[in-house]
């Protein structure tokens, strides 16, 4: 599994843009991660010329997977 030391993580061509104004972000702001997401992609559409700014945001239950683990663990 891979994990992040910050609980924050990017992937793709501008992933390297993405994460530096999403570590910021959480740092200081109180935006929802949803929000961080969208403005993190945005802000590395306006650098790398490999992003765009048509983004799709598709969120995960989580709170499934959490009850799905702990059925199994037992």
């Amino acid at each position: 599994m891979i994990e992040s030391d910050d609980d924050v993580m990017a992937i793709g061509s501008g992933a390297p843009y993405a994460l530096a104004a999403a570590r910021a972000l959480v740092r200081h702001s109180s935006l929802t991660a949803t929000e961080i997401a969208e403005e993190a992609v945005r802000i590395a559409s306006e650098i790398c010329i490999y992003t765009n700014d048509h983004i799709t945001i598709e969120e995960l239950d989580t709170s499934q997977a959490v009850d799905d683990i702990s059925k199994e663990s037992r």
